[in-house]
């Protein structure tokens, strides 16, 4: 199971939240869409130098709240904060409405499957021995405290005529329990043999199970009877046979 499904999409709703929270009616739910689309493509083409994994976009009735996560701040604020309100601007553009940009520093990239990923990249990009990159990625998270990590590639891995999958594996990686926090990340590295795929997966840990209750009672108020949502027939409510 936990081969076939995302894992992120897996545990939505359980102990992961939606990165774009808002709501839309039948005749906006399409542009607001691919309004969301729009802004991560502009922020990852324009500042993607900046280590971006993760961007969240709420949406109020005046506003447009963008939450950007970060390695390094400093490329994307610029000096004085001149690029940060380049990018303000351009959003409004976008959406053609008032748009708050909140920036959240990563302290820890090493953990952070996306960045990961996207390190594994960058040194495919620039030809070193794909083995090696691998397993030095796996080694650092590792080091920064993750309890299990896994990293896949696939592709012509060093410019061979058949395309074939790499994976390297340390510690446990619990794809089917949604109670674990596993991070899922993934990358593109364009050579001139063709596009090699980096995935990864990173184990943090158990999450709370207190935290997992909230969750559910939240999710699961529309099945209640009387919440509006199905209701279990009794035996009295079937037809006689």
């Amino acid at each position: 199971m936990g081969q076939k499904i995302h894992p992120t999409g897996y545990r939505i709703g359980v102990v992961e939240p939606w990165t774009s929270r808002w709501h839309g009616g039948k005749h906006d739910f399409a542009r607001l869409l691919l309004e969301d689309r729009q802004i991560r493509k502009h922020v990852l083409k324009e500042y993607g130098s900046a280590g971006i994994p993760r961007i969240e976009i709420e949406r109020t009735g005046e506003a447009v709240n963008v939450v950007i996560f970060t390695a390094r701040p400093g490329v994307l604020v610029g000096r004085k904060g001149v690029k940060i309100d380049q990018l303000k601007a351009e959003l409004q553009g976008i959406v053609n409405m008032t748009v708050h940009l909140t920036i959240h520093e990563i302290k820890r990239p090493e953990l952070s499957a996306g960045l990961v990923a996207e390190n594994v990249a960058d040194q495919l990009r620039r030809r070193m021995a794909f083995r090696r990159a691998v397993k030095k990625a796996v080694q650092m998270t590792m080091q920064a405290g993750a309890l299990g990590v896994k990293v896949e590639i696939n592709g012509r891995l060093g410019g061979a005529e058949m395309a074939r999958t790499l994976t390297e594996r340390e510690g446990r990686v619990p794809l089917s329990t949604l109670q674990s926090n596993v991070e899922y990340g993934t990358a593109e590295a364009r050579t001139t043999y063709g596009i090699i795929g980096v995935k990864c997966w990173i184990y943090k840990g158990d999450i709370d199970r207190g935290q997992m209750v909230n969750h559910r009672v939240t999710s699961a108020a529309a099945g209640r009877p009387g919440a509006g949502g199905p209701r279990r027939r009794r035996r009295s409510d079937r037809a006689p046979r």
